[in-house]
């Protein structure tokens, strides 16, 4: 990326990344969700740039250094997951290599198969809150990497986009399901305005 593109994206960046850091679904976010980031992530994701998901990771990661609600809690880091049919149609889960970036800024431990998706969801866009819900509902299990040892440290979900939190809850609750704590989610960007802390 240019400095002019970097520079660009940095005029998204939150103040307060920590806005949303509060119960039931404690949330981090790098950037508001709108202008250049936006089409950082739809270039990212649709137009087959897997490199942008570095800068992100990177930004998301110097961001937890610098304002981490937890700064002397120990973590482990597990990517949202797409499904399979998904991954292979597009080749990457940018959730999970936002979050290698964000691991490599941070040092805290990555899990790239703590949960895997199991169920082939429709797009969340245009779907309105309960059915974003019923979509989601038993879409996650727990991967290969939690089944033979669960991690000894509250987990930190990573994903690109925080809008309706449907996917972090459906996530959430399986990893709960299974007696494993969880932290809250570290997202590049949200969708919630600063004001409307909702």
């Amino acid at each position: 990326m240019c400095e002019y593109c970097i520079k660009q994206l940095q005029t998204c960046r939150l103040q307060n990344p920590s806005y949303l850091w509060q119960q039931p679904l404690p949330v981090f976010a790098w950037g508001m969700y709108g202008g250049s980031l936006k089409r950082a992530i739809a270039t990212m994701k649709y137009d087959n740039q897997p490199a942008i998901a570095q800068i992100l990771g990177q930004f998301l990661g110097e961001a937890w250094l610098l304002s981490s609600p937890s700064p002397q809690q120990q973590v482990t880091v597990v990517p949202i997951p797409i499904h399979p049919h998904k991954l292979k149609e597009r080749g990457f889960n940018q959730a999970e290599l936002i979050a290698v970036s964000f691991c490599a800024t941070t040092g805290l431990k990555l899990k790239v198969n703590g949960l895997e998706r199991r169920k082939a969801t429709k797009a969340q866009f245009g779907l309105s809150a309960s059915a974003r819900q019923e979509n989601l509902a038993d879409a996650f299990a727990l991967g290969a990497d939690f089944h033979r040892r669960h991690p000894n440290t509250p987990v930190l979900l990573v994903d690109d986009i925080y809008t309706s939190g449907a996917t972090a809850k459906s996530a959430i609750s399986t990893l709960q399901h299974s007696k494993i704590a969880v932290l809250g989610l570290a997202a590049v960007a949200s969708a919630h305005q600063v004001a409307g802390k909702k």
